[in-house]
Parts: structure tokens; C-alpha cells; sequence
């Protein structure tokens, strides 16, 4: 199949239009390499030992939530330089689906809900909100993620969640308007945490998101390669 006709496919299922302004110019075919595309691989990031394993599997498409080039690129030096050097060297195209595939139906979000189970499912202006039936001990088994708890939580109710960096004011209160009673997302900053209208629990930014890009993978019959952070707690 013709590069072309792969990212329409791709375009159809996470629209470029639905993402935020600050992804302009960072979502879509980053690089482009041989035109024909038999074999896709897919992944969360592309860290060198993605794009090794996706080079050495022979894939000529990889796709990936985050893009690895977020600044405009003035120099091709160190892991920049070496990660794409791979890629370029295989003529392996990369293409990026980031907030727009956080917003698409089935995206991140929705992967999200439907991992934690959530039920009478509303979207927010990002995430979504829905009943919820597990503990916070029992959200953190299903995302396979330590979680820190800030406020009094008590019984979870109703969870809005956003993948990725979401614990900013107006979503928080825009979860609150909707009813919901704990707000799970990643990377809370102090200043948020202190004027937060309800709990919130913080799980990894890792583990909000590659569920999402796992389903697409399995859902497409791609290749998913995963490359989780190494955690370990401090002595």
C-alpha cells in the first residue's frame, strides 16, 4: 500500500483537526521514507530502542503518540541525530497522532474509560467523565501504575479522566460541573494541587496513554512495541 493511502487511514481515525494548537506542524508524517508500506509498527514514544526494534522487525511505518522532534531542529546532534539517523538510514517513515488522537473517538480517552471500565460515559472539552466502580488501589493494578492521592478522597463515584498531562484548573472544574468526585490524570504541579475543587489521583504519564496505542495496534494488526519507563522506589 502507497504512503499516501496509509495516512488517510490514519487521518480517519484521529483527524487532524481535533488537535490543540500547540501540536501544529508536530502531528502527521514527521519523516518520510520508501513510499510503499507493508508492514506498520506502533508505539508510545519514539525512543531509540522503539525505532531499533521497529527497524530490526522491518517495519516501514512506525507510529507513535509522541513526537521525538518538539522543537524546531537547528542541529542534528546527539540522541537526536542518532535516533533519526536510524530511521533515515532504513528509509522508515514515522507519523505522529498526539492530541488528536487523545480527542478521536476510541483515542486515548476512550481507551482510557474502557480500561477502568467506566460507565454513562460524557466527554469533557479533553477527557471524560464516567461511573466508576474500583477503588483507587484497584485503578492502579489496572494501569500497572504506582498513584499518589491528593485531597480526601473517599468512595469514587464518578472519575474524570484525561491521558497524559491533564490536572490543569478549568478541566478540574469543568469534572466538577459534570459531576464527578476524583479527577485521574499525570504530572500534577503543587500550584494545581492547592487550588484543585476536588481529589485527584496521579498515576504515570506512561501508563495513561499506552493502553490506547496498544488497542490501535491489536485493532489494526500492527506490531505494538513497548518500552515502559523504568520505575523504582528511592532507598
Amino acid at each position: 500500500m502507497h504512503v499516501d493511502a496509509v495516512i488517510r487511514a490514519l487521518e480517519e481515525i484521529a483527524p487532524p483537526s481535533l488537535a490543540e494548537e500547540f501540536d501544529e506542524g508536530k502531528i502527521g508524517l514527521i519523516v518520510e521514507g520508501r513510499p510503499g508500506i507493508g508492514k506498520i509498527a506502533c508505539a508510545l514514544d519514539a525512543t531509540r530502542s522503539v525505532v531499533d526494534r521497529a527497524v530490526s522487525s522491518g517495519a516501514d511505518l512506525l507510529v507513535v503518540h509522541h513526537t521525538p522532534l518538539w522543537r524546531p531542529v537547528t542541529a542534528l546532534t546527539g540522541e537526536t541525530a542518532a535516533l533519526l539517523r536510524t530511521v533515515l538510514s532504513a528509509e522508515m517513515n514515522v507519523y505522529v497522532m498526539h492530541t488528536n488522537f487523545d480527542r478521536a473517538p476510541g483515542g486515548v480517552n476512550d481507551a482510557l474509560a474502557e480500561l477502568l471500565g467506566l460507565t454513562g460515559v460524557t466527554p469533557m472539552s479533553l477527557g471524560c467523565t464516567g461511573s466508576c466502580a474500583l477503588s483507587a488501589d484497584e485503578i492502579g493494578r489496572r494501569l500497572k501504575s504506582p498513584l499518589r492521592i491528593w485531597g480526601g478522597l473517599a468512595e469514587i463515584r464518578r472519575l474524570a479522566v484525561i491521558g497524559g498531562s491533564g490536572f490543569d484548573l478549568p478541566f478540574l472544574h469543568e469534572a466538577k460541573a459534570l459531576g464527578a468526585d476524583a479527577f485521574l490524570s499525570a504530572e500534577m504541579k503543587h500550584s494545581v494541587a492547592r487550588a484543585a475543587p476536588l481529589p485527584c489521583i496521579e498515576a504515570t504519564h506512561y501508563s495513561l496513554e499506552a493502553p490506547a496505542m496498544k488497542r490501535l495496534a491489536l485493532r489494526n494488526g500492527w506490531e505494538y512495541i513497548d518500552d515502559p519507563p523504568v520505575l523504582r522506589a528511592l532507598p
